[in-house]
């Protein structure tokens, strides 16, 4: 089989968008956090390798308990462990919140930083965190949140390559792909699609709606 042109690959990139959009024309984040940036920041922490569902059943509790950044700031971390505790890596999460609760309050005046750089001083912020906060909570767009869903159909497009082999590396390939103006999208929708039918385990390839378009349907 011949090498895809960027070209074609882009051409077919737009396609996957369409289809995207007709899909899920109005794919949200799944993750409670009340409209406050603060709190959308700590539920999207607490997700890491864990479902959008364990951190729902915890995280009113957690505001119930430590309503503002200045209350969890001062929080026990135990307390916090106890009530983050059916979640992964609970230990951690919760020494991570209470610093990072710290840190907005001590350097940003209770107020989560506009900006993608700053964002990822916070404890336990990465990149791809630090994405979906700008792009829910405040509407800038300066990357693609590149989470377990978007890799793994980022690869089984061919959208990236092998070398693409970290989350930043498959981030750049996709900016490269796509113009600016589809990357707010993208991981609201390709987390639908890939809990939906581009499944880790047995995707449902024989009812995919992009099967025409991915290299390797039916064969992930």
């Amino acid at each position: 089989m011949p090498r895809e042109t960027m070209t074609a690959k882009r051409q077919r990139a737009l396609a996957v968008a369409e289809r995207m959009n007709e899909h899920y024309p109005a794919a949200e984040c799944a993750l409670h956090y009340w409209d406050d940036p603060f709190r959308l920041t700590i539920a999207v922490l607490l997700s890491a390798q864990t479902t959008d569902k364990g951190v729902n059943k915890v995280t009113p509790a957690l505001w119930e308990r430590y309503p503002t950044p200045a209350d969890l700031a001062a929080a026990d971390v135990r307390d916090v462990e106890g009530i983050i505790r059916t979640i992964g890596f609970f230990h951690t999460k919760a020494a991570n919140v209470i610093k990072c609760a710290q840190m907005v309050v001590a350097d940003y005046g209770g107020e989560i930083p506009r900006d993608i750089d700053e964002l990822q001083k916070l404890p336990g912020v990465g990149r791809k965190t630090a994405n979906v906060v700008l792009n829910e909570a405040f509407g800038i767009v300066e990357g693609i949140a590149v989470d377990t869903h978007v890799f793994r159909i980022a690869h089984r497009l061919k959208f990236a390559g092998p070398s693409a082999d970290t989350p930043a590396k498959t981030e750049a390939a996709l900016l490269k792909l796509y113009p600016r103006e589809y990357w707010g999208p993208i991981n609201h929708q390709w987390v639908l699609f890939g809990r939906e039918t581009c499944i880790a385990r047995n995707p449902k390839c024989a009812t995919c709606f992009l099967c025409d378009l991915c290299p390797s349907c039916g064969k992930a």
